[in-house]
């Protein structure tokens, strides 16, 4: 009989090892309309099912795709593509294995949003008037939230500052010159930064500012006046002499460059010499701004040098525009009290003097004789009237030597002129030392006082005469 073979014994096989991640989960922060790819790199993936999820909603299972959404893919295997990303695909995606006990890596997805302004206050055009409060608004979103800055178109802010941050920038008071253009920027550092201008229009009523409130002419010259009108809404601009509102005329016309209006006199004439006034209204109110035409000549200017060359005299010299010839002068003086002393009148400043002037009478009457007794202890001012050297020039000039000072001691003048149509105003007052040691120079001598007039003097006349008599004295002895 025979025996059976044993049978060998059965070996099990060794169990596929489970898939494992190659990738592990990751942040992604994406810029909207971009495109983002999710990995998810499996090793021994094995018979099993691989799927995407968001939430509780399958995108993807094995190779098949779920979502109808057509901007969603697989690429390179299994890792996950969205394009074109909008905000609502922010969230966590699952890239998840099918084994007994489900493996999965999470993804997440943060949408980076460029900033964008929702809205400015008034829908970017506000009107309010002066001294008001405003308040600028400028709503933004983004993702990150964007910070807000506020400019100033070709301007810094009414604060003096070149920007400022936050959603509101107020502006306290306002005035003329916070009018313009303030600019809302909006930047998180995502894409380009979001702009958005608010125009301000400050509504105040006109302010006039003249240019010259003196203006000096003469006869057969033009003169211009002239009012600068600042004002918002537009104001209408008219021209009044005394109570009387002037039209134009071939001698009178009115001309407007932006904010400066003028009236131009041609050919002027005495009668036009006088008060003439701008009146500018809009719908916020009305101004009115003073001007004078005068035939008067312009306040004198003292152009000596303040220190005298000499102990006990001092030559002092001024000029005056003029298109009126000037007829006088008047020339005021005195030493400048001390500390402690005090002038026996202290309300001459730019007034007339108590004591009736003294008219200069010295070289048949000729304007410039030196001055004598002077009494320097009483500090009061002592005042001369010196006639002007006829003249055609519009800069008429005078010198004058005063005699009898002190040596090494301050004084202190002013002068008036006066043409046909009146005295100037006073002049500044004009302080000059004389000198505390002799002049040794060859003008130490008598020079006495002389009137300038182009250039030369009544002395430089003198001495030009005398030559030329001398001249032909000389030549006509010599012939005969």
């Amino acid at each position: 009989a025979g025996f059976a073979s044993p049978k060998r014994p059965t070996q099990n096989p060794e169990p596929d090892p489970l898939p494992t991640f190659g990738s592990q989960g990751r942040r992604f922060r994406v810029v909207t309309n971009d495109t983002v790819v999710l990995p998810c790199d499996v090793i021994n993936p094995g018979v099993y099912i691989l799927a995407w999820k968001k939430g509780i909603a399958v995108l993807t299972a094995g190779s098949t795709k779920v979502s109808p959404d057509e901007r969603i893919r697989l690429v390179d295997g299994n890792n996950l593509e969205i394009r074109d990303i909008q905000t609502n695909d922010a969230g966590n995606y699952v890239c998840q294995i099918a084994t007994l006990k489900p493996r999965e890596i999470s993804h997440t997805v943060e949408i980076l949003v460029p900033s964008r302004i929702k809205s400015v206050t008034s829908g970017g055009n506000i009107d309010t008037k002066k001294d008001s409060m405003i308040k600028l608004n400028c709503e933004a979103d983004g993702n990150p939230v964007p910070n807000i800055t506020w400019t100033r178109k070709n301007n810094v802010l009414p604060n003096g500052e070149r920007n400022a941050t936050g959603d509101t920038y107020i502006i306290q008071s306002a005035t003329r010159h916070d009018a313009g253009q303030y600019i809302c920027t909006a930047y998180n550092d995502v894409g380009q930064p979001a702009e958005q201008t608010i125009t301000v229009n400050i509504l105040y009523p006109p302010e006039i500012e003249v240019e010259r409130a003196w203006v000096h002419s003469g006869e057969g010259n033009e003169a211009l006046l002239v009012c600068i009108v600042n004002a918002e809404p537009h104001a209408e601009v008219s021209w009044y002499r005394d109570t009387l509102k002037l039209d134009t005329n071939e001698r009178r016309i009115t001309e407007v460059r932006g904010s400066r209006h003028t009236l131009i006199v041609r050919k002027v004439q005495a009668s036009d010499f006088g008060n003439y006034s701008c009146v500018a209204d809009n719908v916020v109110g009305k101004s009115r701004a003073y001007v004078e035409l005068s035939g008067k000549p312009n306040p004198v200017k003292i152009n000596s040098n303040k220190n005298g060359r000499h102990q006990n005299n001092y030559n002092i010299s001024w000029s005056v525009d003029s298109y009126t010839p000037i007829e006088e002068f008047k020339l005021f003086y005195r030493k400048v009290p001390l500390p402690d002393e005090s002038p026996l009148d202290t309300r001459t400043q730019g007034q007339w003097p108590k004591k009736p002037p003294t008219r200069n009478q010295d070289n048949e009457g000729y304007a410039g004789s030196p001055i004598y007794g002077y009494n320097s202890m009483r500090n009061e001012w002592n005042d001369v009237i010196l006639p002007a050297v006829p003249s055609e020039q519009f800069t008429h000039r005078m010198a004058y030597n005063i005699r009898g000072l002190d040596t090494a001691s301050e004084y202190e003048a002013k002068v008036m002129a006066k043409n046909r149509f009146g005295w100037t105003p006073m002049s500044d007052v004009f302080k000059f030392v004389t000198s505390a040691t002799p002049e040794i120079d060859a003008e130490a001598r008598d020079l006495g006082s002389t009137s300038s007039y182009n250039g030369f003097t009544k002395r430089s006349y003198n001495v030009i005469i005398f030559v030329v008599f001398n001249t032909l004295y000389f030549a006509y002895n010599t012939i005969v």
